[in-house]
């Protein structure tokens, strides 16, 4: 157990999908002594990337699951976690960005700021995550680096600062200039485990010398002895690690690195870099909520004599039972010791504590603030904060997207419908982006998710680790309704079936909400409806949201306002407050003219610029609106507003269109409104969100 927090780094490898994630922490690993031999993400030898350790993510060659893993590297703790690219598995992302402390930003050398790259940037805004930047595949052809710092500062306004330039590009690409030093660095080895340090080359020397210049006006901001030591020029390396540092820290300054982690070039210089300029454990801010002090923020300290404070953020269940991955805030932890579960508030008795390295287990003894651990065999959900019986504090959840596609699956026969069981209630429990349920009306299982990949991927496990065969039916879009106009309502609920009856009047109106799902407001004045009843009126109206009566799909953007009523000192109850808001809510819904919403997907699709015109073509096709297109160096990308329901199928119409040269990345935009003619058609294929009793 490293003592000194100074000396621990958490981080995280984030990028858009196939720019190279997992290869770099592959090089990391070796070059750090944690593996002895290198695999490739689609490796000949059929091993593949240690930190795939999924059968799936091997013969895919994609990321599907966040892996975490630990190093050393000049005398420093660095606890790695490898995240998804596909966007599909963004969860996987969120969580990982919510508990570390800072993180390296991977960009393709060839196709530089990505559409997956710009969500990783919001990500790690959301969570106030400093970030490098290392621009990766420079043997490839078409590579250049001056172009994506460019694109750093144009599209994710990042003040990038280039801490390094190459030696050569493409098939030449030897090595790296170090800005700091003023050093050439070459790599050498049958695996570039060899850095041997020259001189600048005569032909980079004033591009050196150029670039030393900017670094040191972007850096001399940070720091006064900085600025000082380059008027009287005696500026040194230290001085430049510390203004980066600094600028990095804040979150005003990202510096840039490269290489080729595929060629095995100038990845140590990144492994110096995190160690130099990323935050340790103290550096960065972290907060929980006192409940016993009505949420108060208070401020952790990674002091290990402190009470322990640790965040649940990623579960996996094993052969053996469920593993649970935590980030300590606060305190130490210890094998034997009993810790809280604060959702639950039961006590927990930690049998066994281990660190991961992807799905290999190491057992230690104990662990201390600002680590990332493994917890085994304790039974918890993702997102529950443990702490000490000391305290009562809880953690703010992570963001967690809502799910935008549907499926309908059923066992293929009785004997795996146990198992289908199993599986779905271990996925839930592990994903929070994945969710199922059970239709009432057809009593047919309903799983949902962030995409078809999303989907594929655990029907493919259900079959895999479950030995559960599911027949699937056609993907479902997530609809929602929503009201247009106010409207309002005067009802009464009346009852009398001998002995005491039912008796609510309540009277409102509806009004569109623009920013979240529903919204219930209390205008009543002079108690016309007794205090114990207004919850009874929300829940009723509450009740309401989960089926929409356009075409059966959840409500939202609903405001509901109570502004007048009546009650009977007999009769008036919670039931019959609930059915009055019931009634109300079917008696008015249609007056508010409700129209259906369906999800916009933002599209990104590139390939070679000869296609572009086909790529704009398939999106019109697909009631698709061109939001930009961009083209450099015989490449294309054009970025498209589509809706989710026209996208099913894409993939074999882009490749049919673009030779198979063209691939296309989609994530959850938001919801809009469906054409008139659409919605007739859907209207006419759902049937109306009406109860068939009420019909």
């Amino acid at each position: 157990m490293i003592r000194d927090l100074r000396r621990v780094r958490n981080i995280g490898i984030s990028a858009h999908i196939d720019s190279g994630k997992t290869t770099l922490t592959e090089r990391i690993l070796f070059y750090t002594q944690r593996i002895r031999i290198m695999h490739d993400v689609k490796g000949k030898d059929g091993v593949g990337a240690i930190m795939d350790s999924m059968e799936l993510e091997r013969e895919r060659g994609i990321t599907i699951a966040s892996a975490a893993t630990y190093c050393e590297w000049a005398g420093h703790f660095i606890n790695i976690i490898d995240t998804p690219g596909h966007v599909d598995f963004t969860i996987e992302v969120e969580r990982s960005l919510r508990v570390l402390d800072g993180a390296v930003l991977v960009l393709c050398g060839v196709a530089g700021v990505q559409s997956q790259s710009l969500t990783v940037d919001r990500q790690m805004r959301r969570y106030n995550v400093p970030r490098l930047a290392f621009i990766n595949k420079l043997d490839r052809s078409g590579a250049n680096p001056f172009r994506v710092v460019e694109q750093l500062r144009d599209k994710l306004k990042l003040n990038a600062v280039m801490m390094q330039i190459p030696i050569g590009l493409e098939a030449q690409f030897e090595g790296v200039v170090d800005l700091a030093t003023m050093k050439a660095h070459y790599f050498d080895g049958a695996n570039g485990e060899i850095r041997r340090t020259e001189p600048i080359p005569d032909a980079l020397r004033s591009q050196a010398e150029e670039k030393r210049q900017e670094m040191l006006d972007a850096l001399s901001i940070f720091s006064d002895e900085l600025l000082e030591a380059i008027l009287e020029d005696r500026v040194t390396s230290e001085m430049i690690h510390a203004a980066a540092r600094k600028g990095t820290i804040a979150l005003n300054l990202t510096p840039v690195f490269m290489g080729s982690a595929y060629k095995n070039t100038a990845i140590q210089p990144l492994l110096d870099a995190i160690t130099y300029y990323l935050p340790d454990p103290t550096d960065v801010k972290n907060e929980a909520l006192d409940v016993l002090q009505d949420e108060a923020k208070v401020v952790l300290t990674a002091d290990p004599a402190d009470p322990f404070v640790a965040l649940a953020f990623k579960l996996e269940e094993t052969r053996f039972g469920q593993l649970t991955y935590i980030r300590i805030y606060q305190g130490a932890l210890k094998r034997g010791d009993t810790i809280v579960n604060r959702r639950t508030g039961k006590d927990v008795r930690v049998g066994r504590l281990a660190r991961m390295h992807s799905n290999d287990m190491e057992d230690i003894v104990e662990a201390q603030g600002g680590d990332i651990v493994a917890l085994f065999g304790i039974d918890c959900a993702s997102g529950d904060t443990f702490t000490s019986e000391k305290v009562n504090f809880t953690m703010t959840s992570m963001h967690v997207p809502d799910p935008v596609i549907h499926l309908t699956i059923k066992p293929k026969d009785r004997k795996m419908a146990g198992n289908m069981a199993k599986a779905l209630n271990r996925f839930t429990k592990e994903d929070p982006t994945f969710k199922t349920r059970v239709d009432e009306e057809s009593g047919e299982t309903i799983i949902s998710g962030m995409g078809e990949l999303h989907l594929d991927v655990y029907v493919e496990r259900m079959k895999r680790e479950y030995s559960s065969e599911v027949e699937t039916g056609a993907p479902q879009v997530a609809f929602r309704e929503a009201i247009s106009h106010r409207a309002e309502f005067d009802y009464t609920h009346k009852k009398q079936t001998g002995g005491s009856g039912q008796y609510g009047r309540i009277g409102g109106y509806f009004e569109p909400l623009e920013t979240g799902d529903f919204e219930f407001v209390d205008d009543i004045v002079g108690g016309s409806i007794p205090k114990e009843f207004i919850s009874s009126v929300e829940k009723g109206f509450r009740s309401m949201l989960k089926k929409g009566r356009l075409i059966g799909f959840p409500v939202t953007g609903l405001r509901v306002v109570i502004n007048d009523g009546a009650s009977h000192s007999v009769d008036s109850s919670d039931n019959a407050f609930q059915a009055a808001a019931r009634g109300a809510f079917r008696e008015v819904y249609h007056r508010a003219k409700p129209h259906i919403l369906e999800p916009l997907m933002k599209v990104s699709i590139e390939g070679p610029v000869e296609f572009q015109g086909a790529f704009v073509r398939t999106i019109m096709q697909r009631r698709g609106i061109i939001v930009g297109t961009t083209e450099a160096e015989g490449f294309a990308r054009v970025d498209a507003d589509v809706p989710l329901s026209e996208m099913f199928g894409y993939s074999t119409d882009l490749r049919s269109s673009s030779q198979g040269k063209a691939e296309f990345t989609m994530e959850f935009n938001r919801y809009v409104p469906v054409p008139s003619e659409v919605s007739k058609e859907l209207i006419k294929k759902f049937g109306t969100g009406l109860d068939k009793d009420e019909e």
